[in-house]
């Protein structure tokens, strides 16, 4: 009987910590490359006086090169700024442990773009792809996020990093701090 019980109490404490599973949106290895991408995840969410902001996550490698894609959406019936990427932008993140981590965006310069829905919504989304410097993936894995700035071509932003997020939008609950720990394993080689 104290066998089965320890039998059982080992099966559930190993569920309990394993780790999770890779979710890929793109998961494709042909005769040109490889390319993956994870699934989009939450990092930060803002409501207030009629106006939104979300900032999603996703990780891809393309042929070996890992990148960090973020995702700006704004939502509000009042005027929404218009931030741009470009060469000059830049991703800090600093950790738990004191430690900023650098994430360089790529070339490309993108200002967004405005879409209006059907209740009379302004909506911006900006999407910037940002590349890992060289040992800084070692460091994203081994310490929780606490604070992230986004410097755009003309501003900084900075956003304090939950350790838990439930999203208005949809109630699923989210881990911010811990995204490039439980994620980063998704894109090494």
């Amino acid at each position: 009987m104290k066998q089965l019980l320890l039998i059982a109490f080992f099966f559930l404490s190993f569920n309990t910590f394993a780790q999770t599973a890779c979710e890929y949106a793109t998961n494709v290895t042909d005769s040109i490359g490889t390319y993956k991408v994870t699934k989009e995840y939450l990092i930060s969410e803002k409501n207030f006086a009629g106006t939104s902001s979300y900032i999603f996550y996703t990780l891809s490698l393309t042929d070996g090169l890992p990148t960090l894609n973020v995702q700006l959406i704004q939502k509000s019936k009042g005027f929404i700024k218009a931030r741009c990427f470009d060469k000059n932008s830049r991703l800090y993140l600093q950790l738990n442990s004191g430690k900023v981590i650098t994430l360089v965006h790529t070339n490309m310069e993108y200002c967004g773009s405005m879409i209006r829905d059907e209740n009379g919504f302004d909506n911006r989304v900006i999407v910037g792809n940002f590349m890992f410097m060289k040992g800084s993936m070692e460091d994203l894995k081994s310490s929780p996020l606490s604070l992230m700035r986004i410097k755009y071509s003309t501003d900084i932003e900075d956003f304090i990093i939950k350790k838990e997020l439930v999203s208005e939008l949809s109630g699923k609950t989210f881990q911010p701090e811990n995204y490039f720990i439980q994620n980063l394993k998704c894109i090494e080689n």
